[in-house]
């Protein structure tokens, strides 16, 4: 069985982007990048891939799963493609999107068609954002890596949208990278293997 990863920046008060969606306010260092590219190229958007010296293979995801604004920004630049074209990527809405053989559209019931896809082959999956997408997916999301911005945002899109349940996580790691970026390993005990 495949995992479903989220891997995504946040504030230290748990915002992925200011309440307009921006997140350029969290540091994008040529030390921070490159340790986390080392870790997972295929994470680093194709059109930057070569100005930042990324060439390496996927290492863990071969599918990036995105909500409808969190691929917004790639649309707006003119990415047709998308910014993840290396990878199968998924959006998940209900609106039409430039068409693309880059970039499928997921839509109906998102919760099922993940569990489905979790069950294909291939490597793990990547939950790039947001916050409203993972607070729907919540109960199969097995892992969740933050890379915590040395920041407050104050308000903004959260980490979980959607009124998620507590629950009970498991402390897997936590490195410092450069930048003042803490990168925190959390198991969510939905998965079967880790």
């Amino acid at each position: 069985m495949r995992h479903l990863v989220y891997f995504v920046a946040t504030s230290i008060d748990g915002f992925i982007a200011d309440p307009a969606g921006d997140f350029s306010r969290f540091p994008a260092q040529p030390e921070t990048l490159a340790s986390l590219f080392a870790r997972y190229p295929e994470t680093c958007p194709a059109h930057l891939r070569a100005a930042l010296g990324v060439t390496g293979a996927p290492r863990r995801f071969d599918t990036v799963l995105l909500g409808r604004r969190t691929h917004e920004p790639a649309v707006a630049a003119g990415l047709s493609d998308g910014a993840y074209p290396h990878l199968r990527q998924i959006v998940a809405t209900h609106q039409l999107l430039p068409a693309s053989p880059h970039v499928e559209i997921m839509a109906g019931d998102i919760a099922a068609r993940v569990a489905k896809l979790k069950d294909g082959p291939g490597r793990d999956i990547w939950l790039c954002g947001g916050g409203q997408l993972a607070g729907q997916l919540v109960d199969l999301i097995d892992e969740i890596q933050l890379k915590i911005n040395p920041i407050l945002l104050g308000s903004g899109i959260p980490l979980f949208s959607n009124g998620t349940e507590p629950r009970d996580l498991q402390a897997i790691a936590a490195e410092a990278l450069p930048g003042g970026i803490t990168l925190a390993t959390y198991r969510t005990g939905n998965g079967q293997r880790h």
